[in-house]
């Protein structure tokens, strides 16, 4: 089969599982709709792997598989296909995107089996599935922000996918609103693109992008890279569009793994990394990526160290680790930022699902402090759960430390990075390790406090098994990156596939400048903080949890002010939302009622009378007819006369 027909298999598999679960919405019979969605979606990863098999067969130049189905749009002399392209960089993605989304269909069977809407559900998720390979697969910037909208339309309705309980509802629209301003943001950077090169097509773009940075502010290419990273900052959950993602849980817990972990909120990532020979010419929109990135890390850090809510402490920790690939990306480590995208992917997924099955299990109980103790009623959960834990806080060998710890290295050696930059990643690594292992004590560990009308139990098969793959992915997924000062001291020196698979499709930036000594100092410092971190919040929870509220109440307002998200909801809405709607209001009475209307009613009242006016000449009277006519005469001849 052809490369063409196996890309339009990909888009059209998931959508035939959307019109099939979408036309019988109304069904509860959730095996069915899980079925056939899981179906779809697995026969687009095996679809995926063929591809990749393709493209690994490929001379490594030349490692590019193209797609063109019609020509979309035409104007003069511009034109733009609805055309695929397959290289290095969306390898990886459908392959996360299907790898990922098939274990997280499956594991919904078994999550959704109670709800009164399972064909619904699925049918929203293998819609978005289709929209993320549309936004991947697309060889120009115009199919890439189809797929881009139809992202942020299957999260609106996914989100809020339990619609009858208005504060879901409410955060299906945030979710909504806060992506339309970012969106925004990308399209004037498409356009800016277009009219600086003449073209969206990517390889185009690369191809006629000038051979020198800009230095200033006001340069094209500068103002369309910081637009484009506006539309990011949106999808991605960055500062300071980041506000939606946390009330994002909401939704349906798999609907959190797959669109806050592995797929829609690493579209900005992917997207900057898609066009990484366009932002490198643009030095100080990769300045504030980096800054933005770093401080995002940090911020969301400091905020899942006081969340109640087991799904909201993943969700600020999903906004960190972002921040991460950010980081990366701004000081040019496009290749960890990938690297981080994928290991991010098995262990977020992860640790969501293995809450949805916390969840499940405790009857949507979704706070820690009525959980504790379940280690040895949910040992399948625990220790997959586990693994994540020991991935994201970056503890090796596992697949988080090898990818944070490239992004954490490039921030401090590479020609675009700064060690402050490096001090504020380490401080938030430090950070997650303490709310991970907080979040691991307070569900698993410790003891127990369950409701007693409350029986937590394992999960069924359906559940567990699509952890037990994460979890494997999570330990052994970050060997294909293996940094080269590690690879240098192990037997064989194994190589970066990963690095090697990449290189070719990337920009670069320079030269890192840094030793294997120093390198490894920092991997030891960043590792220690993690280590020392998880270990005081152990000593907090369980050993002594007594601590963490007598600490509290020493932080008063610091710790109120943390803990209330640094009220920037409540600043948006103070000093930017209630505003605008108070000024629309405004504009709604002045201009549209009291002027524009107005002007509608006298020009329909003379309109009407005029017509009124006209239609009594019209009586039908033949005496008015003959005096209509004698003064018509009499008035003419004056006029002659006069004349």
């Amino acid at each position: 089969m052809n490369e063409k027909l196996l890309m339009g298999l990909m888009i059209l598999l998931p959508f035939f599982g959307f019109l099939f679960n979408g036309l019988r919405f109304r069904s509860k019979d959730y095996k069915l709709a899980g079925i056939v969605a899981s179906l779809m979606s697995g026969l687009t990863f095996v679809i995926s792997l063929i591809l990749v098999g393709k493209l690994i067969s490929l001379p490594a130049a030349e490692r590019v598989l193209s797609a063109k189905y019609f020509t979309w749009m035409t104007a003069g002399d511009f034109s733009v296909n609805a055309a695929f392209m397959l290289d290095q960089i969306n390898a990886i993605m459908i392959l996360v995107i299907t790898g990922v989304g098939t274990l997280i269909h499956v594991f919904s069977i078994g999550y959704m089996s109670h709800d009164d809407r399972p064909s619904k559900y699925f049918a929203y998720l293998n819609l978005f599935l289709m929209n993320m390979l549309l936004l991947v697969l697309g060889d120009n910037l115009l199919v890439m922000f189809v797929g881009w909208e139809g992202v942020g339309l299957c999260s609106y309705l996914l989100i809020g996918f339990w619609f009858t309980d208005s504060e879901k509802a409410a955060a299906g629209m945030k979710a909504f609103i806060t992506n339309r301003i970012g969106d925004a943001g990308f399209l004037l950077g498409i356009f800016l693109l277009f009219i600086t090169l003449g073209t969206v097509e990517f390889a185009e773009l690369i191809a006629r992008a000038p051979s020198v940075p800009e230095v200033g502010w006001s340069g094209p290419i500068t103002l369309a890279c910081l637009f484009l990273f506006i539309g990011a900052t949106g999808k991605s959950a960055q500062i300071p569009l980041y506000v939606w993602l946390p009330d994002a849980m909401a939704g349906p817990t798999p609907v959190s793994a797959l669109i806050h972990a592995a797929t829609m909120v690493t579209a900005g990532v992917y997207m900057i990394v898609r066009l990484s020979g366009i932002f490198i010419l643009a030095p100080n929109v990769m300045m504030i990526i980096a800054i933005i990135g770093a401080l995002t890390a940090l911020l969301a850090a400091t905020i899942g160290m006081t969340q109640w809510d087991i799904k909201k402490i993943l969700a600020y920790s999903t906004v960190s680790q972002l921040g991460y690939m950010f980081l990366g990306v701004g000081v040019g480590a496009f290749m960890p930022a990938m690297f981080h995208l994928m290991t991010h992917a098995f262990f977020k997924a992860l640790m969501f699902l293995g809450s949805g099955s916390v969840i499940h299990a405790m009857h949507e109980e979704q706070d820690v402090r009525k959980m504790g103790g379940l280690k040895k009623l949910m040992p399948i959960t625990h220790f997959t759960f586990a693994m994540g834990w020991l991935a994201i806080i970056g503890i090796p060998p596992f697949a988080g430390f090898f990818s944070k710890d490239e992004i954490l290295w490039y921030s401090f050696a590479s020609p675009k990075g700064h060690w402050l930059l490096w001090v504020i990643g380490a401080v938030a690594a430090g950070c997650t390790a303490f709310y991970m292992t907080r979040l691991m004590c307070l569900t698993f560990w410790g003891q127990s406090r369950v409701p007693k009308e409350t029986h937590p139990h394992e999960s069924p098969a359906t559940m567990w098994i699509p952890l037990a793959v994460l979890a494997f992915l999570s330990v052994v997924g970050g060997w294909i990156g293996i940094p080269h000062v590690i690879s240098a001291v192990l037997p064989g020196h194994p190589p970066n596939v990963l690095g090697d698979w990449l290189s070719p499709a990337l920009a670069s930036v320079g030269e890192i400048h840094g030793s294997a000594l120093v390198e490894w100092a920092l991997m030891g410092i960043s590792v220690s903080l993690a280590g020392i971190s998880a270990w005081v919040a152990y000593d907090f929870y369980v050993k002594h949890p007594e601590r963490p509220q007598m600490i509290t109440e020493k932080l008063g307002s610091i710790y109120g002010v943390v803990y209330n998200k640094y009220f920037i909801d409540e600043i948006y809405f103070a000093r930017i939302i209630n505003p605008l709607v108070d000024l629309s209001k405004g504009l709604w009475l002045y201009i549209d009622v009291n002027f524009i209307d107005r002007i509608t009613y006298v020009i329909a009242d003379l309109v009407k009378g005029t017509g009124q006016f006209l239609r009594s000449l019209q009586a039908g009277n033949t005496q008015m007819y003959a005096l209509y006519i004698s003064l018509g005469i009499v008035i003419t001849i004056t006029y002659v006369l006069m004349g």
